[in-house]
């Protein structure tokens, strides 16, 4: 199994161009958003399952950060709540955009997805998003 560090600097290779850094800043937590909000939508105990398959995930890699992650999950679950009516349908349009940015930022990098060479990158550039966000304000993972 890789070490969170080793899991961030296979990730953070085909991130480096600062565009690419800041399209994923954004469209990360966007999908991530928009996939809790669909299956929400759909079956909200899908997503919870997804929900405890990706803390367990994260937990093996740091505490704090699976602390920080499990806390905005909440903060989406609580927004699909605000706007369950219409949830699904906003999730859909917002997950389709943000897979546009993403490609768009790896075409700016001139590197392909991480998660075409490992699926489990798809869990990791959420908490790659949140790890950014420890290091500037000095908070230790």
């Amino acid at each position: 199994m890789r070490t969170l560090e080793q899991w961030f600097e296979a990730y953070g290779s085909s991130h480096r161009n600062a565009v690419n850094k800041a399209i994923h800043w954004v469209c990360v937590p966007v999908i991530v958003f928009s996939i809790l909000g669909m299956l929400w939508a759909w079956q909200p105990w899908l997503a919870m399952a997804l929900i405890a398959i990706s803390l367990m995930f994260y937990i093996r890699l740091s505490l704090r950060l699976t602390l920080a992650m499990g806390g905005l999950l909440a903060v989406c679950i609580g927004v699909g709540y605000v706007i369950e009516p219409v949830l699904f349908l906003i999730c859909s349009v917002l997950f389709v955009l943000a897979w546009i940015g993403q490609f768009i930022g790896h075409h700016i990098e001139g590197k392909k997805p991480s998660f075409f060479e490992d699926i489990q990158f798809l869990l990791i550039g959420p908490l790659w998003v949140i790890a950014f966000l420890f290091r500037k304000f000095g908070i230790k993972y």
